[in-house]
């Protein structure tokens, strides 16, 4: 769950506002439960949690075999079972949990390619100046991706995009949605500032300043 307070979704987008202002830029912030469905989540940590629980029987047989009856033998199945299925449903129901079964590359593909899809259906492509930049959060995964029009080729490298989210991702882990947004709207201010892109007056707001929040679950 996030804990920003009720009045933070308005401070990101004065802050948006203020930058496109000041940059002559249009910048999307965008918030997602996750990436992906995963449902290879709940099959790896039931089968991990019944492995276990079949090796702990194991060394007991091993340890006191004279306690292995027909019985026993029962009781160990239903444990393997049991507890793999708990387990698989708490990789469902509880997504901190469900997380520490999700592979970092996995993650990191299944967001970039949403963000990029992302991208192309809202249509953020269609500034004058090509200057629009998606920052969007993934909740589950805890992972940001920054994606800039072709407007900034030649002026900011693909690699100094990049130093917009480090400072997000601490945020992020906290449930603090959009004071992440914020801390990254700062970077890519001072980013901005420093390759002299500067507003221009009269001009458009091409794209929305208000945050995209697209349900999912909660991380």
């Amino acid at each position: 769950m996030t804990t920003d307070p009720p009045d933070s979704h308005d401070r990101v987008t004065a802050r948006v506002a203020a930058i496109e202002q000041a940059r002559g830029v249009e910048i999307v912030t965008a918030s997602i439960g996750k990436a992906d469905s995963y449902p290879e989540l709940p099959w790896r940590a039931g089968a991990l949690a019944g492995a276990l629980t079949a090796l702990v029987v194991a060394i007991g047989d091993v340890l006191r075999p004279d306690w292995a009856t027909s019985t026993t033998l029962l009781l160990a199945l239903a444990a393997v079972m049991l507890v793999g299925a708990g387990v698989a449903l708490a990789a469902i129901f509880v997504p901190a949990f469900a997380r520490l079964f999700l592979a970092k590359l996995r993650a990191e593909i299944e967001v970039r390619q949403f963000a990029h899809a992302f991208f192309l259906e809202k249509q953020l492509f269609r500034t004058q100046r090509r200057t629009g930049i998606l920052l969007l959060i993934a909740r589950f995964e805890h992972r940001v991706e920054l994606i800039a029009d072709i407007g900034y080729d030649g002026r900011i490298a693909a690699s100094e995009w990049g130093s917009a989210i480090p400072p997000m991702i601490p945020l992020l882990r906290e449930g603090r949605v959009d004071d992440a947004f914020l801390a990254g709207l700062d970077a890519i201010d001072a980013l901005l500032a420093a390759r002299g892109f500067a507003g221009r007056s009269g001009a458009p707001n091409e794209l929305p300043d208000a945050t995209i929040d697209e349900a999912g679950d909660e991380a």
